[in-house]
């Protein structure tokens, strides 16, 4: 298992620290025979969208059910990540486990995650169907499962990161400010600090 930490964020702007866990599922990227572009494609958008400070917790596993929910169990439990990222293994191949294991860490399902990002995808292609991916909140954290691909991935992470600061709030977790040329959160006005 590959593991990474790093901070990003820009200075006067206003926002607490956020702890965010990327994991990349991919039996050939975690045994290194291939290049994870997935995990370094949302760490691009965080990097390029989050305003406020931002520590980042990067895994890499196979695609294995036990793993995978074990890595989140980590990222939330232990390392106390506000958000954690998924990307790959949501197909409907055999190896695809990563929404099994997502679900059975959760304490619940918000189905809106998932709708959403069928829909964005069914823009651009009708395989979206196929895609299994979800969301949910376990404890205070808010877990989500994105596409494997890094063009997928930036046409919905652009989109569906709209809603998670003001979800991240509603968790008790802190306040994440964003950029908004790259990506306006939306926050009802009387949640918004400026």
């Amino acid at each position: 298992m590959q593991a990474i930490t790093t901070t990003t964020g820009q200075d006067g702007h206003v926002g607490q620290t956020s702890t965010i866990g990327i994991v990349t599922v991919s039996d050939r990227a975690s045994a290194g025979t291939y290049e994870d572009e997935g995990g370094p494609a949302i760490l691009s958008f965080l990097e390029e969208a989050i305003a406020s400070p931002c520590v980042v917790h990067y895994r890499c596993v196979p695609d294995e059910r036990h793993i995978i929910a074990s890595t989140l169990i980590e990222l939330v439990d232990d390392l106390h990540c506000d958000v954690v990222v998924t990307t790959g293994g949501t197909g409907p191949a055999q190896r695809d486990v990563t929404p099994e294991a997502t679900e059975e860490i959760l304490d619940r399902v918000l189905p809106g995650f998932g709708e959403q990002m069928r829909a964005i995808s069914l823009k651009f292609v009708p395989t979206a169907i196929l895609s299994r991916q979800l969301g949910g909140t376990r404890g205070n954290a808010l877990v989500f499962n994105l596409p494997g691909r890094p063009k997928s991935i930036r046409e919905t992470i652009d989109e569906l990161w709209r809603a998670v600061p003001y979800c991240v709030d509603l968790l008790g977790g802190p306040y994440i400010d964003t950029i908004d040329e790259v990506c306006n959160a939306f926050r009802p006005a009387s949640a918004r600090r400026r």
